[in-house]
Parts: structure tokens; sequence; C-alpha cells
């Protein structure tokens, strides 16, 4: 079977389930922070898939990837899918879970990189802008490039807005050499 469609399927579940029991958001922080774990220790994967390591030590190592205090929900559902031998594809399940949830809470993702750190009115600005363009909620990230000069650059979506210093110093070049 594909591992896109078990991942899905498992996410699907626990998205109901957590919504049903009105903890959607808290796993949603959950899974985030297992995907991140996964991210950020390379060797979680190889240990959950060693199947030398026991169910129990498998379900404790998930557990603390899932965070400090994860929800009952949350174990409960590390168990079910360490159970049924599916733990070689929790680290897809967490995505599919963020995904899920972001489209179903219309969650958008934006990223701000400006040349120097913005203050948090200025980033607060930008969020309610893209927000009214989008009618949903924005996750938002900057990141700090001082290379663009000055200016910002914002994407979000499909949708990119590039006013660094850099691209117009750039388009002029473009333009003289033509």
């Amino acid at each position: 079977m594909d591992i896109g469609v078990i991942s899905v399927r498992y996410a699907r579940a626990l998205l109901k389930s957590a919504t049903d029991a009105g903890l959607e958001d808290q796993l949603y922080q959950e899974m985030m922070t297992v995907a991140k774990s996964y991210a950020e220790v390379p060797v979680l994967r190889q240990t959950i898939d060693n199947p030398m390591l026991s169910k129990e030590k498998k379900q404790m190592l998930l557990e603390t990837a899932a965070g400090d205090s994860p929800s009952q929900l949350c174990r409960t559902f590390i168990s079910l899918v360490l159970k049924e031998d599916r733990e070689n594809v929790m680290q897809f399940m967490a995505h599919s879970y963020i995904t899920l949830y972001r489209k179903q809470k219309n969650v958008i993702r934006g990223k701000l990189i400006t040349a120097a750190r913005v203050s948090p009115q200025t980033e607060q600005k930008m969020r309610q802008m893209v927000e009214s363009q989008t009618n949903g909620t924005v996750e938002f990230e900057t990141e700090v490039n001082p290379d663009i000069i000055g200016g910002f650059i914002l994407e979000y979506d499909t949708f990119r807005m590039d006013a660094s210093v850099k691209s117009k110093l750039n388009n002029i070049l473009n333009t003289l050499k033509k």
C-alpha cells in the first residue's frame, strides 16, 4: 500500500477524533513538534524503524518527540500506530495531519524576508494585510537576509511580492544592458 494513502488515512482519522474531542489545536502543536523532531534529529527515524527496539521504547521515544506532555489522544494514537506496525510512516502521518488541519482551519503559511529585523508592529501589519487578502489565518515566519540590501520579500500561498532593493537594482541593471 502507498505510504501517502496510509498517512493521510491515519491523519484524517486523528483529525476527526481530535475535532470531536475539541483538541485539534493541541494535536496540531504536537504533530508540528513530531515533524520538527524528525527533521532536527535524523537518527530518530532510524531508531523508530529498528525492529530490535521494543514497542514500549518506541512509544516513549514518539511521546517525547511529541513534546513535554502529549495529550492522551496523542498517546493513544501513537500506541495504535505501533500496534498496527505503522511506525515507519509516523513522520508522514504528522505532516499529513498538519496539512489537513491547515486546510480545515484555513491556515496559510507566510514568510517575510527583510534586510534587517523588523518591529513586531510592522510584522503584525504585514500579517493583517495577508489575512485580509486571503480571508484566513496566517502562520508567519520572518527571516533576516542582509543580501537583499533593503526593502522586503513577502511570500504566501503562491504569491510572492519582491520589494527588495537588490531586485530593483537588478532590474535597473538589466534595463541598462538592453
